[in-house]
């Protein structure tokens, strides 16, 4: 079937999005085209502002729109306690708890030989640089439990031990809801082993 050339320039830009495949694509571009062109200008201001209006915070690399993120200009928030996570979309998971209060430092990534991800393209000599510049009491590891994601927290605690810093690591385990018949060995025993007392 022969589509005109717009729109199949569109339904294939679309399906470069994670989880859109062709078919979305597809419905997606018909239904923008479908809009009323002041509700697509939005999503076009929208998608552009991303890349114009964005940046990276100058100290903990989380999205800002100016050189500090909202998070580190807080006077609210605890800046002794730094919670250390992978990308920013580990940093909108916690926040969207409100259990937490302190700061943030994103790695932008974990370590991964077989991808060429080593120590220095990651955020850890930034995070170091924060640490030796006072301030921060504890390091809370918040780093997916996968083995990337455990060699990370594992060589970043080796390094904090020379630190006077308390490091530790958010508990895992089984969901609120879970079954433990429906449970993998692994989550089972993380579970049991990151008990607390009552």
């Amino acid at each position: 079937m022969l589509i005109a050339e717009p729109l199949q320039r569109a339904i294939d830009e679309l399906s470069k999005l994670p989880s859109i495949g062709k078919k979305t694509a597809q419905r997606l571009a018909l239904h923008l085209l479908k809009s009323d062109k002041d509700a697509v200008e939005s999503l076009v201001d929208a998608i552009s502002a991303l890349k114009n209006d964005l940046c990276f915070c100058e100290v903990c690399f989380n999205l800002s729109v100016e050189e500090k993120c909202d998070i580190c200009k807080s006077p609210k928030r605890d800046h002794s306690v730094v919670c250390v996570v992978e990308e920013i979309s580990d940093v909108i998971a916690i926040e969207k708890t409100n259990e937490y209060n302190g700061a943030y430092h994103v790695l932008g990534g974990v370590l991964n030989p077989l991808s060429d991800i080593t120590p220095d393209k990651l955020h850890i000599g930034e995070l170091i640089k924060r640490i030796e510049s006072g301030g921060i009491n504890e390091i809370i590891l918040a780093l997916n439990p996968d083995a990337e994601g455990d060699a990370t927290s594992l060589y970043l605690t080796k390094i904090l031990k020379e630190y006077p810093v308390k490091v530790s690591r958010i508990a895992r385990g089984l969901p609120i809801g879970g079954d433990l018949e429906f449970a993998d060995p692994a989550t089972i025993g993380r579970a049991f082993s990151g008990r607390i007392q009552l």
